[in-house]
């Protein structure tokens, strides 16, 4: 399989992220309920095109490998500020990844990780986090993969799906 382009989002993606990400939802990794109509906008205040980096996939391989996604668009990471504190605007955070079902195990999700990092370098960043949930082993797997940590455990954070699911903090230094 082709290495994913990985771009900067555009207003025009608003919708293929939207449907994206209501398509990848999963209790595996989502702590909101699941999407339903009306569904609210994919950006919103706190975050537009430019926090966002989308993974797209040639035409010629998209119509074989991704039937759920609008275009050529298979994935895309949300980076942010963790908070609005000057004293913390040398660390980025992982607010979201997401991967189409049917172009997983392609290498799209850590091209993505792999992007972030440096766009977060580019920033000046000198250290990036996320929070994972504790249930959700091969996003985990994934994280340690490219040198992230365990750094907290907030125990039984969320109650999902009548079990109570650990929160997970990773981070590392760029």
């Amino acid at each position: 399989m082709p290495v994913p382009h990985i771009r900067f989002a555009t207003f025009d993606d608003e919708d293929t992220l939207g449907r994206l990400d209501r398509v990848t939802w999963s209790p595996l990794h989502a702590v909101t309920p699941r999407p339903r109509p009306p569904y609210e906008p994919f950006y919103n205040e706190r975050f537009g095109p430019r926090d966002h980096l989308v993974a797209e996939l040639g035409d010629d391989v998209v119509g074989n490998v991704v039937g759920n996604v609008v275009g050529n668009v298979v994935g895309y990471i949300r980076l942010g500020f963790p908070t609005p504190l000057p004293c913390n605007s040398h660390v980025r955070q992982i607010q979201g990844l997401a991967v189409a079902d049917e172009a997983r195990g392609a290498g799209v999700g850590r091209a993505l990780l792999r992007a972030a990092q440096e766009e977060a370098r580019r920033q000046g960043a000198r250290r990036i986090t996320l929070r994972v949930l504790g249930h959700n082993a091969p996003a985990r797997k994934l994280y340690e993969s490219e040198g992230f940590v365990v750094e907290g455990i907030l125990p039984e954070e969320f109650l999902l799906d009548g079990a109570y699911v650990d929160d997970v903090l990773m981070g590392r230094h760029l």
